[in-house]
């Protein structure tokens, strides 16, 4: 059964196979590359679907591809992942990218899998920070580029603008000349049919056949020679729960055997003897064992327990390791510690330091983007990523494993340069009605951004900026808050500037309780003209633990089970008129951003809290 980062669908052995290997002439190895919600997945659905992939009667799920359960919630690809499709006598191997920068390390060592590379752009939107960032990969690695101008159904598209802003992006990252000649499609994956013209008539509903007409016209076969030393780097990690970890990747050069000894070139520098006990073809919703595997494929292959991303299996008498791949350095770190609060223990499956570090240790074995050190200070560690997203969706999986834990505000990782501290900057890309603009631009200056470009169109504003990645911290629900909902933000690291100055986090104070207890609805009520709440009522409480946010600057120290004193005389009915204002409720991603250095979020599978860091002296 493949894993999370392994899955990978394929039809039937077909004319592009040659006894147990594939004939190299017709595999075709493409990545799919665009911004969040251009509709990467969407359209590798639908390639698979057009194929004639699936029985007439049977049922397929929406985004295929997207196997996590984070992924389906959210909408959004985490960890890339490889499809297969026969056309005419043709292989095609799709790779499934994320499309958020924080991500990023996925898209980076993926694209050595590839030989060429669809960019999707949205058709009203048009290219988008993370189309830069993604094509900016693609492009250092001297893939060949297919636009697919998707979502041509939209009422406000505009095609003509796109290509012309998706020609000025490839002409800002210096692309070559043979790439500034790039073929375009136009498509609406949704509706499942792709067109030459935008302006030709959709016939039958349409088909996909000019996406993979133009994969097989423009994209090169593999290069390499079944006569040089074996070389296959990995590009991601599966998981078997019979062999162990299984390491994916393309194989370059050489010919891979069942049983055959090689030796594995290792990030260190290191060269290790195995043995591959198993090799992997993707066929259709799993793995097809094979003998061999040939120049061009991409399989997974298992011997190796410690397998990591960026390895090299190669020849044991002419070792020959490809370049490591390189990484953009992280720009965020959080601490994540054992749970010390009153209620350690009480919910989770793996509590102790030891727990927490054994699974750190395995997540940056399949995700070289993240570092993990042990803190120096106190039990714990420090562990970095490319930014809050990337960190929150790692703590959100490890809370849904059974792992319980705290985790401290982000900080961003400065560098000191000539004696000056240097921090990282975003590029900051904001579209929002043109009635929002002026509260926007007024709190990102607040927050130091700079505004570089402003287009207003047809009521909307496009607004770039770029602002230090502290400015961002907790800014989207804020931004969210201020366009009503209907803003949309996208940012890309840009590179390391001067250091900007402080920059506020939080105003205000927050509600902390004095003592264990238990949340009772009339001190709740009385609570409210304090600020909001984060609780409700019936909630076990301890003591330091953060139950809403004081309508000033201080904290404020508060008793959530005070309840009424009884009398005797008793009013006929105004004991139960106690009219709670619904708490606040706020995600993983909110309490991240809103704590200050002084708190903690407490992790476990069932509750996310908030609580003062022990020790802490209450700012009244």
């Amino acid at each position: 059964m493949p894993g999370e980062y392994g899955l990978t669908i394929t039809l039937q052995v077909d004319a592009a196979l040659t006894g147990n290997g594939m004939e190299q002439s017709k595999i075709r190895n493409v990545a799919i590359i665009a911004h969040v919600d251009h509709g990467k997945t969407t359209l590798v659905d639908q390639l698979f679907k057009y194929s004639g992939i699936f029985r007439d009667n049977q049922e397929v799920s929406e985004r295929l591809m997207d196997s996590m359960d984070l992924e389906r919630e959210r909408g959004i690809t985490i960890t890339a992942k490889n499809g297969s499709y026969r056309f005419e006598d043709y292989w095609i191997n799709i790779i499934d990218t994320p499309g958020h920068a924080d991500f990023g390390g996925q898209v980076e060592r993926v694209l050595r899998m590839a030989d060429g590379a669809l960019l999707l752009v949205d058709a009203q939107e048009g290219p988008m920070p993370q189309t830069y960032f993604v094509l900016k990969k693609a492009l250092e690695n001297h893939l060949p580029v297919i636009v697919v101008i998707n979502k041509i159904d939209k009422p406000a598209a505009r095609c003509d603008w796109v290509v012309d802003q998706v020609f000025d992006l490839f002409v800002k990252l210096d692309a070559p000349d043979e790439i500034l000649d790039f073929p375009i499609v136009y498509a609406s994956a949704k509706n499942g049919y792709a067109l030459y013209d935008p302006e030709e008539p959709v016939v039958n509903g349409g088909t996909m056949e000019p996406v993979s007409k133009m994969i097989v016209d423009h994209i090169p076969a593999p290069t390499g020679s079944s006569d040089k030393p074996l070389q296959m780097q990995v590009g991601t990690i599966d998981y078997s729960p019979y062999l162990g970890r299984l390491g994916i990747g393309k194989v370059i050069n050489g010919t891979m055997r069942l049983n055959q000894p090689i030796v594995v070139a290792r990030r260190d520098g290191s060269i290790k003897p195995v043995r591959i006990s198993k090799i992997y073809r993707f066929e259709c919703d799993g793995k097809t064992a094979v003998e061999k595997a040939g120049v061009g494929e991409i399989v997974a292959v298992a011997g190796m327990e410690d397998v990591t991303v960026g390895v090299t299996f190669t020849d044991p008498e002419r070792p020959a390791p490809l370049p490591l791949i390189t990484i953009d350095p992280p720009t965020i770190s959080m601490n994540f510690v054992p749970n010390d609060s009153p209620f350690a223990g009480k919910e989770g499956r793996y509590v102790t330091s030891r727990h927490l570090g054994d699974r750190l240790h395995r997540e940056t074995l399949a995700d070289v983007a993240l570092h993990c050190d042990v803190l120096e200070e106190g039990v714990g560690f420090k562990v970095s990523g490319r930014g809050e997203l990337h960190l929150s969706i790692l703590i959100e999986k490890m809370r849904r494993e059974g792992y319980e834990f705290q985790v401290t505000r982000p900080q961003v990782i400065m560098r000191e340069e000539d004696g000056k501290i240097l921090e990282p900057y975003e590029r900051l890309t904001v579209d929002v009605d043109e009635q929002f603009q002026g509260a926007v631009i007024e709190k990102l200056g607040k927050l130091k951004g700079q505004m570089e470009e402003m287009d207003n169109a047809n009521g909307m504003a496009r607004l770039v900026f770029t602002i230090p990645t502290r400015g961002l911290l907790g800014y989207r629900s804020e931004f969210m808050t201020d366009t009503k909902g209907m803003g949309m933000m996208a940012y890309v690291f840009q590179e390391y500037g001067p250091y900007a100055g402080d920059i506020v986090n939080r105003v205000n104070g927050v509600l902390v309780v004095k003592e264990p207890c238990t949340a009772v609805a009339y001190a709740l009520f009385n609570l409210q003209e304090r600020g909001k709440l984060f609780v409700h009522p019936g909630e076990p409480l301890y003591q330091g633990q953060i139950v809403g946010e004081h309508s000033r600057s201080t904290d404020l120290v508060v008793n959530p089970a005070k309840g009424k004193k009884l009398t005797n005389m008793r009013a006929s009915g105004s004991d139960e008129a106690v009219i709670l204002t619904p708490p606040v409720v706020m995600s993983l991603e909110d309490c991240i951003a809103y704590i200050n250095d002084d708190e903690l979020v407490e992790v476990t599978p069932s509750s996310i809290r908030l609580r003062k860091r022990p020790g802490t002296k209450i700012r009244g």
